[in-house]
């Protein structure tokens, strides 16, 4: 894995890790508000996303997380086990209610009306841009 923080791969791809930072800052902020503001519950997904959305040692790894976890009330994240090893990592989002496999279907169509939602702004702006 490149840039992943453990002994092996420390220096290999830390370059390209830093860069993916750099690259995806803006875009995986656009991704969490489009979220946000296609899903069922915009405020709570709004709130959960500023309060959680830096729970990550990645500048943009909870943005997203963050934003589906508020709209779904549940609670993502927590301790894991990579390699075989205990990662205590923080918690995203509030455990409103347990997780349940419908919760996978709501998490896509938030994904596809964010990504609908993407794509007619940008058709938009595309033609406002002939336009002018």
């Amino acid at each position: 894995m490149v840039g992943y923080k453990n002994d092996r791969y420390q220096y290999f791809g830390r370059a390209s890790a830093r860069l993916d930072d750099v690259f995806n800052f803006i875009p995986s902020r656009l991704a969490a508000l489009l979220m946000i503001f296609t899903c069922g519950n915009p405020g709570r997904a709004w709130r959960t996303w500023r309060r959680d959305r830096l729970n990550h040692k990645s500048p943009n790894s909870a943005q997203t997380e963050a934003a589906c976890a508020g709209a779904l009330g549940v609670r993502l994240g927590g301790s894991s086990y990579y390699f075989g090893k205990l990662a205590e990592k923080p918690f995203i989002g509030d455990a409103l209610r347990p997780i349940t496999p419908d919760d996978i279907r709501y998490a896509n169509r938030m994904m596809y009306a964010a990504s609908f939602a993407a794509l007619a702004l940008l058709s938009v702006l595309k033609g406002l841009i002939i336009w002018l």
